[in-house]
């Protein structure tokens, strides 16, 4: 059993405790169903049942495409991190003795410096499978899009068409899901950089990631825009 060291233990406690508690707090507890997630997957609802009375749905196909480039885009870039992080495992000796040289910084033996890369690799790891899958997901979507019933000559869908646009829009929600999980992944790798320096720089900026991500996500203009009804 390797002997790490108590404050670096703790400081990898409090980064689960704010990534994970942030998460259930979000999905499953007080905040759950609020938010920008909750207004955006109310507009994705609006949109398949507006698409409902739409014969030509290739717009729909062209939104749903440049939503998921960006998925493409932060996969890719998923890789090509977690591919420096893995040569970084092999030579970071130069690094690791340049940084300590800083004032203030901890000094690390080489098996917590490696720890360390691990764990940013970790996490660009589980981006890209998050990006990955969610741009799977839209390829589904496009599927669902692709066999949503055609307008009714009355120009009200039928029960059929609404639990077809329902389950469309859950679906898209889905693949927009695995995006923001692969996005705030990116945030919190930024906040494990802060390891590199000092175990408390590194639990300060846990939580100010969740400050930034909660401001961004319940306080914005960006909310105010979208649950604008």
């Amino acid at each position: 059993m390797p002997n790490l060291p108590i404050l670096d233990i703790v400081a990898f406690l409090w980064f689960l405790g704010c990534a994970y508690g942030y998460g259930f707090v979000t999905r499953r507890g007080s905040l759950a169903g609020q938010g920008i997630i909750a207004a955006s997957q109310r507009r994705r609802n609006q949109w398949m049942e507006n698409m409902l009375r739409r014969e030509n749905r290739i717009f729909d196909i062209q939104i749903l495409s440049a939503l998921s480039n960006a998925n493409t885009f932060f996969a890719s870039t998923s890789v090509i991190i977690a591919g420096g992080l893995a040569a970084l495992l092999g030579s970071g000796g130069k690094l690791r003795a340049m940084i300590e040289d800083w004032p203030y910084v901890e000094h690390a033996s080489p098996l917590l410096w490696q720890l360390k890369t691990l764990f940013l690799l970790s996490l660009f790891v589980i981006a890209f499978f998050k990006f990955a899958w969610g741009y799977r997901l839209s390829h589904y979507t496009a599927l669902m899009i692709g066999a949503m019933p055609m307008p009714c000559e009355d120009g009200e869908p039928t029960p059929q068409c609404l639990a077809h646009a329902a389950q469309t829009a859950k679906l898209a929600g889905n693949a927009a899901e695995h995006a923001n999980t692969g996005m705030r992944t990116f945030y919190f790798a930024i906040a494990g950089i802060a390891w590199y320096l000092h175990p408390i720089l590194f639990m300060v900026a846990s939580l100010w990631v969740v400050l930034v991500i909660y401001r961004r996500e319940y306080l914005s203009n960006a909310l105010d825009v979208i649950g604008d009804d």
